[in-house]
Formats: structure tokens, sequence, C-alpha cells
């Protein structure tokens, strides 16, 4: 199991959703990495100084009821949102086509999965203490070491 699974006995699938039930979504396998994104999109299209981020292989993830709204934030990224509530749900990297990033928030159990690292800690709020021992990113982990 990845370090990011805080239950070792986890039951497939998990499910998860926006706020209003509109969409639901289910996966059939723990996620890859998990990490939290200070950046200001991120920060901006949830209204939170963090998010927290779990990435899956496309075919690990099942859409079961709706249909996720995208927003193109930059030329390459989509931010997937229930279109009726609002709910921050899903990522995507046009450069990275078979991979899906979805919302820890958005499971219906999110305690089950921790993420593992921060990134782009250069845009952290001055005022949000992390307490935390993990790595830290002051851009995208492929930027360097912390």
């Amino acid at each position: 199991m990845p370090n990011n699974v805080r239950n070792t006995k986890l039951s497939f699938p998990i499910t998860g959703g926006c706020l209003c039930g509109v969409i639901r979504f289910s996966i059939n396998a723990a996620p890859f990495d998990a990490d939290y994104c200070h950046c200001r999109r991120c920060q901006q299209s949830t209204g939170a100084p963090v998010s927290a981020w779990m990435d899956f292989k496309l075919e690990e993830v099942s859409w079961l009821k709706g249909q996720v709204k995208e927003f193109a934030s930059t030329d390459k990224t989509f931010r997937g949102f229930c279109g009726d509530c609002g709910s921050t749900l899903s990522f995507r990297h046009r450069d990275y086509p078979q991979y899906l990033t979805l919302a820890i928030a958005a499971l219906d159990n999110p305690e089950l999965i921790s993420p593992n690292y921060h990134i782009y800690t250069s845009s952290q709020m001055p005022w949000f203490n992390l307490c935390d021992e993990l790595p830290r990113y002051p851009g995208s982990r492929n930027q360097g070491n912390p």
C-alpha cells in the first residue's frame, strides 16, 4: 500500500462526490500519490489556504452519477467541479492524460487518505502554520528537492 493510505485494510470501491450529491464517483485502487497544494490557483478555486489531492490512473476512477464541469485554469490544466453546488472535485493536466487527480475532501471517508508532501509552499499563507514533518517544495515536486 502507498504510504498515504491510513487504513491498510481498505475495501474497494471507495466512493465520493460533491456536496449536493449530483456527482458521484468511485475508485477501485489506492492513490499512487497524494499532496497538499498551496498554489494560488488552488487557493482561489477552493477558497481555502491549502488543498489536499490524491492521484490515480484514469482507469481506476469511475464516474457513477452526474458530469463534472471543467474550467481551464491554464492552457494545460483543468479543474473539475460540480456545476450545481460548485464543489471542487478534480484536476487534470494535458501533458498527463493517463492520470486524474481528485480532491481528498470529496471522499465519503476522507480520513482514509493523507498527503505525503506539500507543493507550492512559496504561495503558502503566512498565517497558515504547518505542524507536520512532511517534505515541502516551493514549486512543484519536479522542480527540485525541498
